[in-house]
């Protein structure tokens, strides 16, 4: 902790960065190039024009609290300032938010909240498994963390070696621990276990991990421990859904709106949880091909349906695909029952399925988006939406008129032209 006081009051000292009144966050300037290497660094690149940069700023704010006893150091970069700082870094678009450890360089991509932000940048300043040698330790995991993976055996062979080269990709996305079977004593030989919901699943081919070829058992172990990185009915938003399709599954989503406080009408709440009990009732049927969640946006779920859904409403799709799928009945009316019986006929394909990724779809979402964007401007603020598209309309009416004008009168000249050849 010193070392890093130390650290800070010496960039200080030499104009590198400058602390925010009334915040942890570090200014940092175009010469934060000489030091990026030193340390660990969790840097937001923004623009003073951006509206979801000036969203995250109080986040900011509290990021940079939550991680003041830490190593890691908070700072950000104004890139219309120091072009050549979001030049350096790669930077397409505002906010982005870089965790800095020595050469390497990573990319937030998750919801940008405070603990998301705060679990990615803790979970890069460690090694990508960190090994646990007490059981109060692990104890205290399961009750801060909770969803981890856990490995417990001995740290060779290739059960572990595979949990390791996992663990160095998958590191941004979970946290992964190691335990010795002499603190869990229910396991004579190495498993691998996830922590979710205050219960442990094992990895099926742990027992049997001598057997696989290195490659499989990598290969069978990568896809259990990316599909089981979620919990199971995590709410789905446009910072998730990229990593939940990833699993491969259908996605099973349970559509309801949420107000300005996060609150949810009884109605949408009872059909919510009528959609997450089929889960809970049914994990060994259907937990293998269906990720199950909810999402609080419609609009999120209209732009994958295309169309306006009404609400609540239930959207399954295949995430292999890109197709949807939508039930025929009401969804209000719909029970466990109902909803199981949908969920059977998508499995065996014989449900009607919508949308796919063919050129044709791609057009036709672009086209929905584009028009429920403006839509949606029209609805917040006329004026502005009048004059942001009325101005260059009008504009391209007056190129468009003075051309054609133009050339109705040089025909006139040249008709005139003629007229007096004939005279003469």
């Amino acid at each position: 902790m010193k070392f890093i006081l130390k650290g800070v009051l010496i960039l200080l000292c030499f104009g590198y960065i400058n602390v925010i009144e009334s915040s942890r966050v570090l200014e940092l300037s175009d010469r934060f190039l000489d030091v990026r290497k030193d340390g660990q660094w969790l840097v937001m690149f923004y623009a003073p024009w951006c509206a979801h940069c000036k969203r995250l700023e109080p986040i900011w704010a509290h990021v940079a609290q939550a991680l003041h006893n830490t190593n890691i150091r908070v700072g950000r970069v104004d890139c219309t300032r120091f072009t050549g700082m979001a030049t350096e870094f790669g930077i397409a678009g505002f906010p982005t938010i870089l965790f800095l450890k020595g050469d390497a360089q990573h990319t937030f991509k998750g919801d940008r909240t405070k603990e998301e932000i705060v679990n990615f940048a803790v979970r890069l300043s460690g090694p990508p498994v960190q090994q646990l040698t007490k059981l109060e330790s692990l104890e205290t995991v399961q009750l801060t963390k909770p969803l981890f993976f856990l490995y417990i055996g001995e740290m060779i062979g290739n059960l572990w070696d595979a949990y390791l080269s996992i663990a160095e990709i998958l590191q941004p996305h979970a946290f992964f621990y190691s335990v010795s079977t002499k603190l869990v004593d229910h396991h004579t030989h190495p498993v691998v276990a996830v922590y979710k919901e205050d219960e442990y699943y094992f990895f099926a081919d742990s027992e049997n991990f001598e057997n696989i070829d290195s490659g499989q058992l990598n290969s069978s172990l990568y896809q259990w421990i990316n599909t089981e990185r979620f919990s199971t009915f995590p709410k789905v938003t446009r910072g998730n859904i990229h990593q939940i399709m990833m699993t491969n599954k259908y996605l099973v989503l349970a559509i309801v709106e949420e107000n300005k406080l996060q609150e949810i009408s009884p109605d949408m709440l009872e059909f919510r949880d009528m959609v997450e009990s089929v889960i809970r009732k049914n994990r060994d049927k259907f937990h293998k091909y269906f990720q199950f969640g909810w999402i609080g946006s419609p609009e999120l779920a209209n732009s994958i349906a295309m169309s306006v859904l009404p609400l609540p409403h239930l959207l399954v799709i295949n995430s292999t695909t890109n197709h949807h799928h939508i039930p025929e009945e009401e969804p209000r009316q719909m029970t466990i029952a109902s909803v199981t019986a949908f969920l059977e006929r998508i499995h065996n394909q014989s449900a009607p399925a919508y949308g796919g990724n063919t050129l044709v779809v791609r057009m036709y979402r672009t086209y929905f988006e584009a028009r429920t964007s403006l839509a949606e401007m029209w609805q917040g603020n006329p004026v502005l939406t009048a004059v942001l598209f009325g101005l260059p309309l009008g504009f391209l009416s007056l190129i468009c008129y003075s051309i054609c004008c133009a050339d109705i009168m040089d025909a006139d000249e040249e008709e005139e032209d003629i007229t007096h050849e004939k005279k003469e």
